[in-house]
C-alpha cells in the first residue's frame, strides 16, 4: 500500500488537496484507511482519520435517494408515480390531518401545488436527472433578500417556477433542482424534515452516529405533519441529541473547513459550503450532508452486503435493484412520415448513484460497470464495486481556500486505477 500513500502524500504536495482521508475496504474488510495533509492552510491543523467533511453532493445518494427507497419500500411512494399523484397524496394527508396524531415541526412550506409542466414528472426521472429541470440556478441571491424563516417555502416556489431546460425522459441533465424537489417529497409524505427522516429512519436503526446535517439557524414558522404516516424502527432519539452531538464534534475541531466564501465574508468550518443549501439552513436535498470516511463506509457496506444477497434493516434488495438499474431512451426517427430508424442512448446515471462512463470515468478503468458512485463538489467521492468487492471512499477539501483548484479531476482516476491495479483484480 506504499504506492498509495505515496500517490495520497503527492496529492497534497501537488496542491490538489490541502487535506485527505482514503477509505478503501475489499470483501468486506478496510484494508486502508489514512489521513493526509493539513485541514487549515493557515493553522496547519493535521487531518485525522474521523475529520468531519462537508460532503456536498454525496448527499443525494446518501440521504435523499435512500429517503425516497425507504418511503418507496414501506409503499408510500413509488417510481413511477407522477408529480401530480404525489400532490392528490399530500392534499389527502392535509384533509386527514384531524383524524391523524400531529406534532410541530420547524417547516416553513410553499402549497403542494404542481404546474401543468412538471405534473407528469415521475420519481424517477426527479432520481435519475432526466427530468428536464436545469442543472442549477443561483436560489440564493434572491433568498438572502428575505428573512430566514420565509426562505424555504420561497425556494421551493422558485423551483417550480423555473422553465424546464429539456422534455421530460429525453436527456440526463444532472441536477441540482430535482433532489430539492425530492427533499420536499420526503418531507410531505413523510411528517418529518429530510434531516431528522434520515437520521430516524435510515441512520439510526443500523448504527450511524457520524452522518448527519448541520442546522444553521432555526426557522420561527411551523406546519402541522403526520407521524403516523411513517413507521420507523429505533426512533426515540431527539432532535436535541443530536444537536449535542454535533456540539461535542465541534468542541473536538472535528470539522476540516472548505472555502472562504467570498459573499458570506469567512472561512466556512462546519457550515454547509453550497450557497443554495446554506441559504435555507443547510439541509437540503442535493447538499448539507457532512461525515467522515468510515460513515460514508458504514452506508456504502450495507449496500455492497444488501447486492449480494444478505438481508439489511436499510431497504430491500429487491427495491435497491430497481433504483440501480440502468435505463436506456428509445428513439424512433421518420423521414417524409416514413420510419427511418431506430436508436439507443443509455444513461449513465441511475436513481441517485452515477454510474462508470465509457470513457472519462472518475473511477478510472477497471470498475465493472455495475459500480456505482457518487462525486461532490467539495472534493469528496466514493466508488463501490459489487463484482470486485471494492469500495473507495476519498474525501477531501480541495475547494480550500477556494474552488478555483480543479486538479482533482484528473487524480481521481489515476487513484483509483492504482487501488486496483495494486490489489490484483483489474
Amino acid at each position: 500500500m506504499k504506492s498509495i500513500s505515496q500517490l495520497m502524500q503527492d496529492g497534497v504536495n501537488d496542491g490538489v488537496f490541502p487535506s485527505g482521508v482514503l477509505l478503501i475496504s475489499h470483501k468486506d474488510k478496510i484494508i486502508f484507511h489514512e489521513a493526509f495533509g493539513v485541514v487549515n492552510i493557515e493553522s496547519g491543523e493535521i487531518a485525522k482519520k474521523d475529520s468531519i467533511f462537508d460532503l456536498a453532493s454525496l448527499t443525494k445518494p446518501l440521504a435523499t435517494a435512500l429517503c425516497v427507497m425507504k418511503l418507496v419500500e414501506q409503499g408510500i411512494l413509488y417510481l413511477d408515480q407522477r408529480l401530480y399523484q404525489i400532490q392528490n397524496i399530500v392534499q389527502k394527508l392535509s384533509n386527514n390531518l384531524n383524524n391523524i396524531e400531529s406534532r410541530e415541526t420547524t417547516i416553513c412550506d410553499a402549497q403542494f401545488i404542481i404546474p401543468n409542466d412538471k405534473a407528469d414528472i415521475t420519481l424517477d426521472q426527479l432520481l435519475r436527472h432526466t427530468s428536464g429541470l436545469p442543472a442549477h440556478r443561483p436560489f440564493y441571491q434572491e433568498l438572502i433578500l428575505h428573512p430566514e424563516p420565509e426562505r424555504k417555502k420561497l425556494l421551493r416556489e422558485l423551483i417550480l417556477k423555473e422553465p424546464l431546460v429539456q422534455k421530460p425522459g429525453k436527456e440526463q441533465i444532472y441536477s441540482d433542482l430535482g433532489y430539492m424537489l425530492l427533499a420536499w417529497i420526503v418531507e410531505r409524505v413523510s411528517g418529518f424534515p429530510l434531516d431528522i427522516f434520515v437520521y430516524k429512519c435510515i441512520y439510526e436503526p443500523i448504527g450511524i452516529n457520524d452522518l448527519f446535517f448541520i442546522p444553521i439557524h432555526q426557522n420561527t414558522c411551523s406546519y402541522k405533519s403526520y407521524s403516523k404516516n411513517t413507521n420507523c424502527k429505533n426512533n426515540n432519539s431527539s432532535n436535541k441529541d443530536i444537536k449535542k452531538q454535533i456540539a461535542d464534534l465541534k468542541q473536538r475541531k472535528l470539522f476540516v473547513p472548505t472555502e472562504i466564501c467570498p459573499w458570506r465574508k469567512k472561512l466556512l468550518q462546519a457550515e454547509v459550503h453550497d450557497d443554495n443549501a446554506w441559504a435555507v439552513g443547510g439541509v437540503e436535498g442535493h447538499a448539507g450532508l457532512f461525515g467522515t470516511a468510515l460513515g460514508v463506509w458504514s452506508i456504502l457496506i450495507e449496500l455492497m452486503n444488501i447486492l449480494h444477497g444478505d438481508k439489511s434493516l436499510l431497504v430491500r434488495k429487491d427495491i435497491l435493484k430497481n433504483f440501480l438499474a440502468k435505463k436506456s431512451r428509445v428513439e424512433i426517427t421518420y423521414s417524409h412520415h416514413m420510419f427511418e430508424s431506430i436508436t439507443s442512448k443509455r444513461f449513465d446515471m441511475v436513481a441517485g448513484f452515477d454510474t462508470p462512463s465509457i470513457k472519462g470515468s472518475s473511477s478510472g478503468r477497471y470498475f465493472a460497470p455495475e459500480s456505482i458512485g457518487h462525486l461532490g463538489f467539495t472534493g469528496t467521492s466514493f466508488w463501490l464495486d459489487p463484482i470486485k468487492s471494492i469500495i473507495v471512499i476519498l474525501l477531501s477539501n480541495r475547494v480550500h481556500p477556494a474552488r478555483t483548484n480543479q486538479k482533482i479531476k484528473e487524480f481521481r482516476p489515476k487513484l483509483h486505477d492504482l487501488i486496483v491495479e495494486t490489489l490484483g483484480i483489474t
